[in-house]
């Protein structure tokens, strides 16, 4: 992982960080959890989603906290999952709560959001990372370090980004954005266990479209 294969803008705008003590902690405890472990996504996935979403196309983040634990759902954006793997229940939330707020059908069966992706919204938890079965396995081992990093470099180097925070991490983790300059919405996570403490009705969806209309860029086809 150290010679990883980040997508050159990334690479570009993070290489301090992927040049510290800190990153090089992080490679190598991953590098060794993947040789001994069953770990989710694939290496291969590790940073799809800034492979999809390049630095100067990000309009939305959306900030997950941990990958799926369980075979065959994680593939390195969050809450999506691959083609003909059955949308888990958050994600199946966040589609109730773009039919409510935007009057568009959604496909239940389908939780692959690679679309959004090719369309400026980057997918990131915070934690990269997961062994299988095992939620929070690879916490605080310097992930959150890196994606610090990269919602620092958003909020300096941008402007006009539409940050959605989903549930208390994701809220505290959003408290290095600079909210004169960008948007950033808050509301409860779409787990089953928070979802009707304030994520359905939040019309994220909506205001991040109205918002983006409002700064000249393209709205985001949910």
């Amino acid at each position: 992982m150290q010679d990883i294969k980040l997508e050159k803008s990334w690479k570009r705008g993070l290489r301090g960080f992927l040049g510290s003590e800190k990153f090089k902690s992080l490679t190598e405890f991953v590098r060794n959890e993947y040789l001994t472990q069953t770990i989710y996504p694939k290496p291969k996935d590790l940073f799809s989603a800034f492979d999809l979403t390049p630095f100067d196309d990000v309009k939305v983040v959306i900030l997950g906290q941990d990958p799926y634990h369980n075979p065959g759902q994680a593939h390195g954006l969050c809450f999506s999952v691959q083609k003909g793997i059955t949308p888990p229940p958050s994600l199946k939330n966040i589609y109730k709560e773009i039919e409510s707020d935007l009057g568009i059908k959604k496909d239940f069966d389908n939780g692959f959001l690679e679309d959004w992706t090719k369309q400026g919204v980057l997918l990131i938890n915070s934690v990269l990372s997961v062994r299988k079965n095992s939620a929070g396995s690879h916490a605080k081992k310097g992930w959150e370090d890196f994606t610090d990093e990269v919602i620092k470099k958003l909020s300096d180097e941008k402007e006009h980004v539409v940050f959605l925070l989903w549930g208390n991490y994701a809220k505290q983790k959003g408290q290095i954005i600079d909210r004169n300059k960008h948007l950033v919405l808050e509301a409860a996570h779409p787990s089953p266990l928070s979802a009707y403490n304030g994520f359905f009705g939040c019309k994220h969806f909506s205001e991040t479209n109205e918002y983006l209309k409002k700064k000249g860029k393209k709205e985001i086809s949910w």
